[in-house]
């Protein structure tokens, strides 16, 4: 084990975002049934979190760059912490404690992660945990916090390690001499295309999208030129891309901040509605999020006429063996969310077709290495690339899978999972939709300066799945083979949306 390792540029980019009205660090929750044993925990914790090296590491700046360095004084005690909510320690009082976590920097002279144990006055404990981006992304995370967790309330604190097993994981997995392309030939072509795409802005949305084709079938790129034209219309539209429609979900952020977060959606009915609408989950919940938003600007008085705003939505970039390999293996692309309109089903098929071109672009692959270069370059070239993402965007949106069956935390059952991602720039509203345990989670995290009341966007997300799955109960295939009936539908359907929003 080396003395230190750099830390990568995409790792070095999110690390350099900090600022005080933006931390970048990912936030979550674990509401676990019952008073948690803080002992327990902690061992559970030491013997399980720690094999990740980066999680008992610090970062040192010197004149070569950021590096990860060893915490000599590291003690668990100072990341395993407890704290108090104000009476009367309801579901109000918790949010308002995840929301002053949000806006506390993590000690730099620690490794940047903490968990803080509360208790709620319904006997429940919650446990809220702050971890740098810097040191993972959220799917990289999801699987190391599933690590703590076990399928019984009984299981060994270590997890059942044996004896055997390496002491420590490494930060990052070794890949295979070959790069995982089947042979040295590629893995000569391969390395400094991807040292390339990270040192230019120009190119490197290029390269690295025929760097991730090469990875993924080397025989199957035979036209580069082809690669080429496709990046370089993306980088024209993100680059020529005009500034989102002004609305209160975005300006100049401040200091404090606000949570919220819904109650559960039964996952089954959700995949059901979707099959009946013919779209994906994906497309209902990103449908049923811009509905609730637009919910909320015409309740706010705010016209809407017009009104299109992005969201940045993550594209997870990782090979399907990379999962246990910490650090930022992401794209992003931006997603125009329709709010102007009324129609739940346009929202839906407009949501889907904008989703079903993303998927087919490079722009993922683009904001990498976009990212990446601005690990590498100095800070006011960072400062630019941020300015050019984060004016086009006015929320970021994350959709995570989590464990389909219940899962256990130091002998306590989970019973709601959330978590957050950080907005920069003038992005106001930071949106989390995860599924745990047959059961979808829907999160905001917003600047007071701008949404002030979250919770009202985060229960009005209930009710616009509700009227998708109206139409879909509604919608037999007899009934969709008559345009005049589901324009009936749809009016009826809008009719009772103006109401309920005028009430």
């Amino acid at each position: 084990m080396t003395a230190r390792e750099r830390v990568s540029s995409v790792d070095t980019a999110w690390l350099r975002m900090d600022r005080p009205e933006n931390l970048m660090q990912i936030l979550g929750i674990m509401v676990c049934s019952g008073r948690i044993d803080d002992e327990r925990l902690k061992r559970t914790v030491a013997g399980r979190l720690l094999h990740y090296r980066r999680f008992r590491q610090i970062v040192r700046e010197d004149t070569d760059g950021a590096w990860w360095v060893d915490d000599a004084d590291f003690a668990i005690e100072a990341h395993v912490r407890r704290s108090l909510l104000p009476p009367p320690g309801g579901k109000h009082e918790l949010q308002n404690f995840v929301a002053e976590m949000a806006s506390t920097p993590l000690n730099p002279a620690r490794p940047r992660w903490e968990f803080n144990v509360v208790e709620t006055a319904d006997g429940n404990s919650t446990i809220v945990i702050r971890i740098h981006h810097a040191i993972a992304d959220g799917i990289a995370l999801i699987g190391v916090i599933d690590s703590l967790t076990d399928d019984q309330a009984d299981a060994p604190t270590n997890g059942g390690l044996s004896a055997a097993e390496p002491a420590e994981r490494p930060a990052c997995r070794q890949r295979d001499s070959d790069g995982g392309t089947g042979g040295g030939f590629w893995r000569s072509v391969i390395d400094p295309l991807a040292d390339v795409a990270q040192a230019s802005l120009n190119l490197g949305g290029n390269l690295w999208g025929q760097y991730l084709e090469l990875r993924r079938d080397p025989a199957g790129l035979l036209d580069y030129a082809s690669v080429a034209r496709a990046v370089a219309e993306d980088i024209g539209r993100l680059a020529l891309m005009p500034d989102d429609t002004p609305t209160r979900f975005k300006g100049k952020a401040g200091t404090v901040k606000r949570v919220a977060w819904s109650e559960p959606l039964p996952l089954a009915e959700i995949k059901a509605v979707g099959r009946a609408l013919a779209c994906s989950v994906n497309d209902l919940l990103l449908a049923s999020v811009a509905g609730a938003m637009r919910s909320y600007l015409v309740n706010q008085g705010d016209a809407v006429e017009g009104v299109e705003i992005r969201a940045m939505v993550p594209v997870n970039l990782r090979q399907p063996g990379d999962r246990e390999e910490l650090g930022n293996r992401f794209g992003l692309v931006a997603l125009e969310l329709p709010l102007a309109s009324d129609n739940p089903l346009a929202r839906l098929h407009a949501t889907r077709a904008r989703m079903a071109a993303l998927k087919s672009s490079y722009q993922a692959m683009l904001t990498f290495a976009l990212l990446g270069a601005a690990g590498m370059a100095p800070r006011f070239v960072e400062d630019q690339i941020l300015k050019l993402l984060t004016s086009k965007t006015t929320a970021v949106m994350t959709n995570v899978p989590g464990s389909p069956q219940a899962r256990f935390l130091a002998g306590c059952r989970i019973e709601q999972q959330l978590a957050w991602v950080p907005q920069a720039g003038d992005i106001g509203i930071g949106v989390s939709i995860l599924s745990y345990h047959g059961s979808v989670q829907f999160g905001l995290i917003s600047d007071r300066n701008m949404v002030d009341d979250p919770q009202l966007i985060a229960d009005q997300f209930g009710r616009e799945f509700e009227k998708l799955l109206w139409l879909a109960l509604l919608e037999t295939p007899d009934r969709l083979a008559d345009p005049l009936l589901v324009a009936h539908d749809v009016l009826t359907l809008s009719s009772m949306n103006r109401g309920h929003e005028s009430a």
